[in-house]
């Protein structure tokens, strides 16, 4: 029987294949792994709290008992973020996107959860004044993102917050990647329109 220690050094494909051979330590160990990132992927998305507590466990049920329709040849995260990630635009669909803030989302409890839901702008500046200036310029960049459609919204939060290549967008959120690429550019044009005032600040 497998340790936790000893799935430490495999790869997701190793440890779902335990997974799918109903090895209990197996599915420990993918929540393990994926816990922190797919709720803080999903806190972003919808910027509450207990709605994304509930739809991080949503989408690992969901992970758990679709586990033999994953294809090994493509990585796992991206499997599991185009999970999470459905579940995110789910829910902004069906209720209205609360107010993004720098300091993150307004239910924001603990360290962790500011820093999870918090849009990091601008760099931290010694200067009072200009801290206040970027904290400013900060909210209402994120009060623009929080006005865009959530495909856009999606798309612009992986690449520009989580740092994702467009091809592991495009395989995350199951589209073209002609199509990411347009979302990116039509989201950026409206940030742009919804942004233009601060120009003559």
């Amino acid at each position: 029987m497998p340790t936790a220690k000893d799935l430490a050094s495999l790869s997701d494909q190793q440890v779902v294949e335990l997974a799918r051979a109903g090895k209990e330590v197996a599915y420990r160990e993918l929540l393990h792994r994926y816990e922190r990132p797919v709720f803080s992927l999903i806190y972003r998305m919808v910027r509450h709290h207990a709605a994304a507590e509930d739809l991080a466990q949503e989408t690992f049920v969901k992970v758990l008992n679709a586990l033999d329709s994953y294809r090994p040849e493509y990585k796992f995260s991206s499997w599991i973020f185009k999970i999470a990630n459905n579940a995110a635009i789910d829910h902004l669909r069906r209720r209205e996107v609360s107010t993004l803030s720098l300091d993150g989302a307004p239910d924001a409890r603990t360290a962790d959860e500011i820093e999870a839901t918090a849009l990091q702008v601008t760099d931290h500046s010694p200067n009072p004044l200009a801290e206040v200036e970027s904290r400013e310029l900060g909210a209402t960049i994120e009060q623009a993102i929080a006005k865009l459609r959530p495909e856009y919204r999606a798309c612009i939060l992986l690449r520009h917050v989580e740092g994702r290549a467009y091809e592991e967008i495009a395989e995350a959120l199951d589209l073209p990647l002609g199509t990411v690429k347009t979302y990116i550019h039509r989201a950026r044009l409206e940030l742009r329109e919804s942004l233009a005032h601060l120009k003559d600040g």
